[in-house]
């Protein structure tokens, strides 16, 4: 047997690996407060709900990669402070995020996240680490069904050039 066979838990990271789990964690740190802000800014509960649960993976995700990192001797990296709750109106209009801009956003970082997760995948060697990417990249385009459709459902999707008319 060499080093890479066996339970993959007790193969070693390849720096690859290591860089993606890090990522991972510090991206779904600065998620979390970026999403904390949003929701102060947001008005729409729809789009409220959707934020509540991207916070919560990405919670999920800083627990999980924070733990494998650790169990495999790395440092992780710092927690953001919770923001506070602050009342909508408590905000001057002209420094307010509005929904659609928020929603905007959230699909960008969602659609970043699917793209992070494959390449992640791709370069694993462990196949626990491949597989909890492969959840992430699920989860993640699961969000991104819900975001697409309240988008399209409130109005706020900009759609690229539409072909309208098909060539004959």
């Amino acid at each position: 047997m060499g080093i890479l066979s066996g339970n993959s838990k007790d193969e070693p990271m390849h720096y690859g690996e290591i860089y993606a789990v890090w990522l991972c964690s510090i991206g779904a740190r600065a998620a979390v407060s970026c999403y904390q802000a949003y929701i102060n800014h947001a008005g729409d509960k729809d789009l409220k709900k959707v934020l509540d649960d991207l916070i919560d993976q990405a919670k999920l995700e800083i627990k999980e990669c924070d733990g494998l990192l650790t169990e495999n001797g790395i440092a992780t990296g710092p927690m953001m402070p919770e923001r506070p709750e602050v009342k909508l109106e408590d905000i001057p209009v002209g420094a307010r995020f509005t929904d659609p801009e928020i929603a905007a956003a959230i699909s960008a970082e969602v659609a970043l996240g699917l793209v992070a997760c494959s390449q992640a995948m791709g370069q694993s060697i462990r196949e626990d680490i491949g597989a909890l990417f492969a959840k992430y990249h699920a989860t993640k385009a699961a969000l991104g069904v819900r975001i697409l459709k309240m988008n399209k459902e409130k109005g706020w999707l900009i759609p690229p050039p539409l072909q309208v008319k098909r060539p004959e």
